[in-house]
């Protein structure tokens, strides 16, 4: 299945066109979805950014990350809430894992809510590992704040070595 999707689904660079789509994803699957404010800085910024468009052009999910010396900070990664359980987000994991590699980043770094075990359990299977935990990083409902569980992966290098 993973052919298939690879196949009808193209990872493209997010540009400004793609903002109504993606702050509409970004709604409807979060509490407190980033801004399309938030997503126009990170374009502005020059992160990367990308779209996983289907077929017919629709958006089913994106990831925008930050490239700093020597690393990757995932800052954003989503799939559609009607398109989640495809292996898209699998599938965006590669790409970017594929842009590590190309910009020299040696390690990718994300947060994730504590309470997101769907997205926990997908980052420990692709070979992430637990670092620690930030926290009240996120907000949260009545006024409280969440914590972060902090993850790593070690990306290969030229010669084939992980940090």
């Amino acid at each position: 299945m993973n052919a298939v999707l690879r196949n009808e689904h193209r990872l493209m660079p997010m540009t400004v066109a793609d903002l109504n789509a993606v702050v509409a994803i970004e709604a409807a699957a979060y509490d407190f979805p980033w801004t399309r404010g938030n997503f126009i800085d990170s374009l502005a910024a020059g992160y990367l950014a990308r779209v996983l468009r289907d077929a017919s052009g629709h958006v089913a999910g994106y990831f925008v990350a930050m490239k700093g010396v020597d690393e990757m900070h995932l800052l954003n990664l989503t799939v559609a809430p009607v398109e989640q359980g495809r292996g898209h987000a699998r599938r965006m994991l590669d790409e970017l894992v594929m842009l590590c590699e190309s910009t020299h980043a040696r390690q990718l770094w994300l947060e994730v809510r504590e309470s997101n075990e769907r997205a926990r359990r997908l980052y420990l299977r692709y070979g992430f590992r637990y670092i620690g935990v930030r926290r009240g990083y996120y907000p949260a409902l009545h006024g409280r704040r969440e914590d972060a569980s902090v993850m790593s992966l070690g990306i290969a290098g030229d010669d084939g070595d992980v940090d």
